[in-house]
């Protein structure tokens, strides 16, 4: 949510190599969650994935090249403005980043590692990373999983540990930051050839749900902040039936009341509602699925009681209201962005 005396604004990716317009920005309609697009920015090719500072006046952007990098963005004006060059990460195909602990880690799909990246007193990027973790192992998918693949890595509530994400290992990582180099604490293993792409923390901090992108379902776990362990408890699915071709899960949102869990399907093309219950909370039940409004949605955000989706291969964004009562998306609208790719808020 933007802050209090902040335009409300939204922040969008987007694959230049497949003629997307690079950083566009949004304002936030103020009685609903309707998008007008404001401007663009192409300073860095293919900038997938994007993440704010806490303070909100940085954004960081991965450049999903087979080079990598990361570049920063001052946000406080009209428009973002590049705050330097970016910076290599030493690792190709980074696919997600996040701000941790006076760093931004990158998540490097391509290489198979996690960079980190040290910030500057004033928000800006050092000119070279502090340090790196490479992952090791595979996974029984012949075509996905012949290597590590790191897909996404993040602080966990209590910012004290760095959690990455791989789909090539099926597992989760958790790390720290030694001197500012991510050091391995513990590997969890996930079911083989599930292949994890993201993870969502529960409000509560003691749960975590991982959306797997080789079979459409979501792993329900068990989050230890103080030992920095994650013990998975039941794998649950996406959607009511088979799938009738390709189903890629890509994004997962936690409700911020943590009542409901929702995450967006590839190939399919829908959103999932799954209701959180049981003892502890720690079930999780499917109740719907609603059609994405496009095409391949790869991510997935939540602002304000609405759902956005950033549908990459029909390149536009929808938002949908949410039933305050059932989870369920209701489409509200959408947005031409060619080539979407996230969706982020401040």
């Amino acid at each position: 949510m933007a802050r209090s005396g902040r335009r409300r604004r939204a922040f969008i990716g987007s694959f230049t190599a497949a003629g997307g317009p690079g950083l566009v920005t949004a304002e936030i309609r103020a009685d609903g969650g309707a998008l007008t697009l404001t401007g663009r920015l192409g300073t860095v090719p293919d900038p997938s994935y994007l993440a704010l500072s806490p303070d909100g006046d940085m954004l960081y952007a991965v450049s999903e090249t087979a080079e990598g990098a990361v570049a920063a963005y001052r946000v406080g004006g009209d428009a973002p403005e590049p705050a330097g060059p970016p910076v290599p990460v030493g690792g190709s195909g980074p696919t997600h980043l996040s701000v941790h602990a006076g760093h931004v880690l990158t998540a490097n799909y391509g290489s198979g590692s996690v960079t980190a990246v040290p910030v500057r007193p004033d928000g800006t990027l050092a000119a070279t990373p502090s340090g790196a973790l490479r992952h090791t192992g595979s996974g029984p998918h012949e075509r996905f999983q012949r290597g590590p693949h790191p897909h996404q890595v993040q602080p966990d509530p209590g910012g004290r540990w760095a959690v990455s994400v791989d789909l090539g290992t099926d597992s989760v990582r958790v790390c720290t930051l030694a001197d500012g180099v991510p050091v391995l604490h513990r590997e969890f293993a996930l079911r083989p050839g599930s292949g994890p792409r993201h993870l969502a923390f529960h409000p509560d901090g003691e749960r975590a749900y991982v959306v797997n992108e080789l079979t459409p379902t979501v792993t329900v776990c068990r989050w230890d902040a103080r030992a920095g362990s994650l013990k998975p408890l039941a794998e649950v699915p996406l959607l009511p039936g088979a799938p009738a071709g390709d189903a890629y899960p890509s994004g997962i949102v936690v409700a911020p009341d943590g009542r409901f869990v929702w995450t967006a399907t590839r190939g399919e093309d829908v959103l999932s509602v799954l209701a959180v219950e049981g003892s502890g909370g720690d079930g999780l039940r499917l109740t719907g699925t609603v059609p994405c409004g496009g095409h391949w949605p790869r991510a997935l955000a939540e602002n304000d009681g609405f759902l956005y989706a950033a549908n990459e291969r029909s390149g536009d964004v929808t938002w949908f209201a949410v039933d305050d009562s059932t989870g369920l998306p209701r489409y509200d609208g959408s947005v031409e962005v060619t080539a979407a790719s996230c969706v982020v808020f401040g």
